[in-house]
């Protein structure tokens, strides 16, 4: 296929330019996580005809099982380890690798912040925000927090990488035995507060079984996957721990929110049952037109996660609106109508993707405009080339895509570009863009986790949500996720 000089690349054009040595896997897995993720909100979702939004699971409670199968959140923090230990050996200036990560990351939802920020905003002031209209303001930032943990662990990667090359799976059992120890003091000895922790130590201890699998230290998939499924079943069973890997209504204890040590475990079941599945799964991702599609997927995953929940909404609104009946959860009707409803939340995310996808897809032109076959800017390759497919920060997109034209995962050379602006490791410039950088995406783990607790219901009125130990509105919220996306920006 002959490249359209300067335009951006396409997903054909960049899936026929991807390396051989390129773990696709990787990629088909991130995918393949977000898009169950974005499903089950959607089956969760149990709407009723006064506009009341409550859950499948709380309705049907033996469907709580599969939630040990559909709870995949685990699994993209195990490609993002894997894309992160990646990257940070070919940025390892700090400030390089930050924004090499992030910013793709940053973009999207900072765009998705303020324009619900705006409309929150207008909805209110017009005096119409009851309803399923108000229960949306509260809702459609709910996600965000899972990318205010994926934004801290791009930034505890270079010290959690450092303990990874000296203590290998060690680390990964300190963070393991730091989150068994906490949910101890909490069920055992009542300490308060102390399982905040855990959302810090689970995660990040998913995060390291990324690190290990870069290197090919995660061997034994199926003893893996055997002790996380045996020690899910027994905290369960005879612990504190309730049947649900995600947060059930009026629940006293939920395993994920925060997380605890049950829910680690299913996430090592999850991931050593993908390892197990690698082999099949590496040959799917061969297949051209299977990669072509992953490739597309990728650039707009982030895009069409953040608005998902926008599209469901907006779906149940127009049925409300149109005066069209909705059944009772989980009724014959209910499941009749199931399909239709999943199509129509699928047409309304692809719509507003394609509205709002340019932010996760800045101008890059195509690498034959470069003339150095480099494969895109360093921009557009993320972490250059061995830094992992979605250099979306780890979400896809089309910086993953484009880093599929350079070099790729699986062990090819490292391009240590670093990010556009960006001083080699260790030079003055990358010391001094490193504050910078810390500080940007402190705000943005800040903002972004504040709005996701807050949501935008009772805007005028000054709501107010408890993040860490302090009081933060969505305007305080607003204000710290742009702030630290226009430090994140900033070039040294």
């Amino acid at each position: 296929m002959q490249p359209r000089t300067g335009a951006i690349p396409t997903a054909r054009e960049l899936a026929a330019a991807t390396p051989a040595t390129r773990d696709r896997y990787i990629d088909l897995l991130r995918v393949a996580s977000l898009a169950v993720v974005v499903l089950g909100h959607w089956l969760m979702a149990a709407v009723t005809a006064d506009g009341k939004v409550g859950n499948l699971l709380a309705v049907v409670p033996r469907l709580q099982i599969l939630t040990w199968a559909l709870q995949v959140m685990p699994v993209f923090f195990f490609v993002g380890g894997f894309a992160h230990a990646l990257s940070y050996r070919s940025r390892p200036a700090y400030a390089a690798f930050v924004r090499g990560r992030v910013r793709r990351l940053l973009r999207p939802t900072a765009l998705f912040a303020a324009v619900w920020g705006a409309v929150a905003l207008a909805v209110q002031l017009a005096g119409a925000g009851g309803g399923l209209t108000g229960t949306a303001l509260r809702l459609v930032t709910q996600p965000l927090w899972f990318i205010g943990i994926y934004l801290a662990m791009v930034a505890f990667t270079p010290p959690l990488l450092r303990l990874h090359r000296r203590w290998g799976w060690g680390a990964f059992a300190a963070l393991a035995g730091g989150a068994a120890a906490v949910d101890g003091l909490r069920f055992a000895a009542g300490v308060p507060y102390v399982e905040f922790l855990n959302f810090a130590l689970v995660w990040l201890a998913v995060h390291q079984l990324g690190f290990l699998r870069a290197d090919g230290r995660l061997g034994a998939p199926w003893a893996l996957a055997g002790a996380g499924l045996a020690g899910a079943v027994a905290l369960v069973a005879f612990g504190p721990y309730p049947l649900s890997m995600v947060g059930m209504p009026g629940e006293k204890v939920s395993n994920m929110a925060p997380p605890t040590l049950a829910l680690l475990c299913h996430g090592v079941w999850l991931v050593g049952a993908v390892e197990l599945l690698r082999g099949p799964g590496t040959r799917l991702a061969a297949r051209a037109r299977v990669w072509r599609a992953v490739v597309a997927a990728n650039g707009v995953a982030m895009t069409a996660f953040l608005w998902h929940l926008t599209a469901m909404l907006a779906v149940y609104g127009a049925l409300l609106a149109l005066g069209a009946p909705l059944p009772e959860p989980a009724s014959a009707g209910w499941w009749a109508g199931l399909p239709l409803r999943v199509a129509a939340a699928v047409a309304v995310t692809a719509l507003l993707v394609g509205v709002f996808q340019r932010a996760e897809r800045p101008g890059v032109r195509h690498p034959a405009a470069r003339g150095d076959g480099a494969g895109g800017t360093p921009e557009a390759s993320g972490a250059g080339g061995a830094g992992g497919p979605a250099d979306t920060a780890g979400v896809g997109g089309t910086s993953g895509a484009a880093g599929a034209v350079g070099a790729g995962h699986a062990g090819g050379a490292s391009r240590a570009t670093g990010a556009p602006g960006a001083a080699v490791a260790g030079g003055p410039g990358a010391r001094g863009a490193a504050p910078l950088a810390v500080l940007g995406i402190t705000l943005s783990v800040l903002g972004v986790l504040g709005l996701s607790m807050v949501g935008y219901g009772g805007l005028l009125e000054g709501r107010a949500a408890t993040l860490i130990a302090f009081p933060v509105t969505a305007p305080q919220a607003l204000a710290l996720t742009l702030a630290g996306w226009l430090l994140v920006e900033l070039r040294r």
